[in-house]
């Protein structure tokens, strides 16, 4: 399981089951932190096995670059990404 800074991903198990997050930082290669803007708050990502997650293949490049330069990441910003992606699934 390969994630990066950025990637869209799917719950597969919890309660927040079925649900979409984007990947805020990959801590090690069993756990990342994940947030949606909207439950879950970019000020309290949620700490998410790895295996309890299915990799979408998507990444938010907007999101990406901004974690890339250490710029804060908003959480309208990650509504916005979220409701984009749902629109094209």
């Amino acid at each position: 399981l390969d994630f990066r800074d950025g990637n869209i991903v799917l719950s597969k198990a919890g309660r927040d089951k079925g649900r979409y997050f984007i990947v805020l930082k990959v801590v090690d290669e069993n756990y990342v932190l994940i947030a949606d803007g909207s439950i879950r708050k970019v000020d309290n990502p949620k700490l998410k096995k790895c295996k309890h997650l299915e990799n979408t293949g998507k990444t938010s490049e907007r999101v990406c670059e901004k974690l890339a330069m250490g710029t804060r990441v908003t959480n309208p910003e990650i509504n916005r990404e979220l409701a984009e992606f749902k629109e094209d699934v």
